[in-house]
């Protein structure tokens, strides 16, 4: 946004009207159109109403699903690096025979 404000943008190429901004793009339209920045779609191809509506909760979907695996897989390596460490303190605390 602020590239396209300070004038450092002339042209965005996209190729589906959705992949701008999934939401509100109307906005960035007429951001773009106050500072002079085209925005150049390639495939003006429309989709049915229920169509986007499916593609949109798949993709809600997916990121929601997406973080919950990121959040799994933090607290997964997080253990690992409790029990290592507990471990390599055990071991340092046995005195040799």
């Amino acid at each position: 946004m602020n590239r396209i404000v300070n004038g450092e943008i002339d042209k965005i190429v996209i190729l589906h009207k959705d992949r701008l901004v999934r939401f509100g793009y109307e906005l960035i339209e007429n951001l773009c159109d106050k500072y002079d920045t085209e925005i150049e779609i390639i495939d003006h191809t429309e989709k049915a109403e229920e169509q986007e509506l499916v593609e949109d909760l798949i993709q809600i979907v997916t990121v929601f699903s997406c973080q919950l695996q990121g959040k799994r897989a933090n607290k997964a390596k997080k253990m690992i690096k409790e029990l290592m460490e507990d471990d390599t303190s055990k071991k340092s605390k046995v005195a040799p025979d």
